[in-house]
C-alpha cells in the first residue's frame, strides 16, 4: 500500500498542499522550504498510529505542541488538518482515506483536541467524529480512534501501515561513538542504534542483505573486499567489520569506527532499502557520498522498490541525483517559499520544466536552477 495523494492545511510553514504521489517522490526546495516538515507528515501520523508510547498528546508534544505545528499564516482558521488517500498504486483509486484535523484548547489545560477523524472505505464513509458519544464526553477528543486497538478494528490496515513508516537520516557520529551518548532517540531516526538492528535480524536474512550490501560496496568504496557481522567477544556489542586489500594478509580488517562518512551512510541507505516494504522517508541521502555514485542512487531506488512494492520519499539538493533520464516531472515535488509560507506543486506543472524535460534535460537541470536563492551570487562577495 502507498500514499497516493496528500492534503495538509496549516501544517508547519504549509498553508495548504495538494499533491498526487508516485512510488518514487523527490522533494527539492531551498534551503527551510519545509522538506523535512513534510516528511515530517508521515513520522507524525506514525507516532500518533503507534499504541505503546505513542498518541496523539505525545506526538504534539514531541513536536513543542500545536503552535509550534500550525502555519504562522493560520491567523484566522487555526485548526490543521492532514489527509491522505492509500492505494496499491499511485493511478489507482483510493483504498482508505483517512483526515485529521487539531487544534488547541483556547484556555484551561491548553489540551489538543480534534476537530475531526474521519475514515473512508472506498467511497464509504465508516468514521465520522465528533460523534454523538464525543460530543457527551468531550475529553474523549484527546485522543484519535487510530491510536486505539479497540476502536481502529474497522480500519487496522491503515494504523499498520502508518505505524510501519520507517525514516533515516544516518549521522556517521552517532554510530561511531554511540556509547558516548546518554539514550537513544525513539524509532531511532539518526542511526545510532542501528547495529541492533542488524544484530536483532534473524541470521539467514542478516546474511543475506549483507552479502547484497557487499556486493554494492566493493562497487562504491575502492579495496573492500569483505563485509561482515561480528559481536565483540569481551562485550558481546555489534559491530560491521570490512577488509580492505592490504599486501599483508588480514591485516586490512577494519570495525564501523574506522569506516568513511559516505561508507556508512550508503550501508545505512542500502539496509534500509532491504529491510522492509514500508513507507521509506530519506533525508537527502547524497551526503558524503561521490557524485558519480549519487548519480546511480535514483535507479538503484527504483529497483529495489520495485521488488518490494515499497514508496520511498527522497529530499534532495543534489543534480546528480536527478540525472536519470527515467525520472518523470510528476516524481518530482518542488517547494517554493512565500510570504505567506512554502507552495508545493509537481514539476511537470510547470509549463518551462516540462518543455525543458521534453528537450532531454534532466530532472535536475530543468528544476533545480527553480530552487536557487534569487541572491545566492551575493554570498562569494562577502569579506
Amino acid at each position: 500500500m502507498m500514499v497516493n495523494r496528500l492534503m495538509v492545511k496549516n501544517w508547519r510553514n504549509f498553508p495548504r498542499i495538494d499533491v498526487p504521489m508516485k512510488e518514487r517522490q523527490f522533494l527539492v526546495g531551498p534551503n527551510a522550504s519545509g522538506k523535512s516538515n513534510l516528511l515530517d507528515v508521515f513520522r507524525f501520523l506514525r507516532d500518533i498510529a503507534t499504541t505503546e508510547g505513542g498518541g496523539l498528546q505525545k506526538a504534539v508534544k514531541d513536536r513543542g505542541g500545536v503552535s509550534k505545528l500550525r502555519c504562522l499564516a493560520a491567523r484566522r482558521d487555526p485548526e490543521i488538518v492532514i489527509e491522505t488517500h492509500l492505494s496499491q498504486s499511485a493511478e489507482a483509486e483510493p483504498e482508505w482515506r483517512y483526515s485529521i484535523g487539531i487544534k488547541q484548547e483556547a484556555r484551561g489545560k491548553r489540551q489538543t483536541y480534534l476537530t475531526h477523524e474521519r475514515v473512508w472505505q472506498g467511497e464509504h464513509q465508516i468514521l465520522d467524529r465528533p460523534d454523538a458519544d464525543d460530543k457527551l464526553d468531550r475529553d474523549r477528543l484527546t485522543q484519535t480512534y487510530l491510536e486505539q486497538i479497540n476502536a481502529n478494528q474497522k480500519f487496522r490496515d491503515i494504523a499498520q501501515f502508518f505505524q510501519s513508516v520507517t525514516y533515516l537520516h544516518l549521522v556517521p557520529q552517532l554510530l561511531r561513538f554511540a556509547d558516548s551518548f546518554q539514550g537513544t532517540l525513539e524509532n531511532d531516526p539518526f542511526g545510532q542504534g542501528f547495529l541492533e538492528r542488524i544484530a536483532k535480524t534473524t541470521g539467514r536474512t542478516q546474511s543475506s542483505r549483507l552479502s547484497k550490501i557487499e556486493e554494492a560496496l566493493k562497487i562504491a568504496v575502492p579495496q573492500l573486499q569483505q563485509l561482515k557481522f561480528i559481536r565483540d567477544d569481551v562485550t558481546g556489542r555489534p559491530h560491521l567489520q570490512a577488509l580492505y586489500s592490504h599486501w599483508r594478509p588480514q591485516a586490512g580488517w577494519q570495525r564501523e569506527d574506522q569506516f568513511s562518512d559516505g561508507t556508512l551512510r550508503l550501508i545505512g541507505l542500502l539496509w534500509s532499502l532491504l529491510e522492509a516494504d514500508s513507507l521509506l522517508l530519506l533525508e537527502e541521502p547524497e551526503l558524503s557520498l561521490n557524485a558519480g555514485i549519487v548519480a546511480e542512487l535514483a535507479p538503484l531506488i527504483h529497483r529495489m522498490q520495485r521488488m518490494r512494492h515499497r514508496q520511498v520519499l527522497v529530499s534532495t539538493h543534489s543534480d546528480a541525483l536527478l540525472t536519470e533520464a527515467g525520472i518523470d516531472g510528476r516524481e518530482v515535488l518542488v517547494f517554493s517559499a512565500a510570504r505567506e509560507g512554502t507552495e508545493v506543486k509537481l514539476a511537470s506543472d510547470f509549463d518551462e520544466v516540462r518543455v525543458l524535460l521534453a528537450n532531454g534535460f534532466t530532472v535536475g537541470e530543468a528544476v533545480l536552477p527553480r530552487t536557487k536563492p534569487e541572491s545566492a551570487g551575493r554570498l562569494g562577495a562577502i569579506q
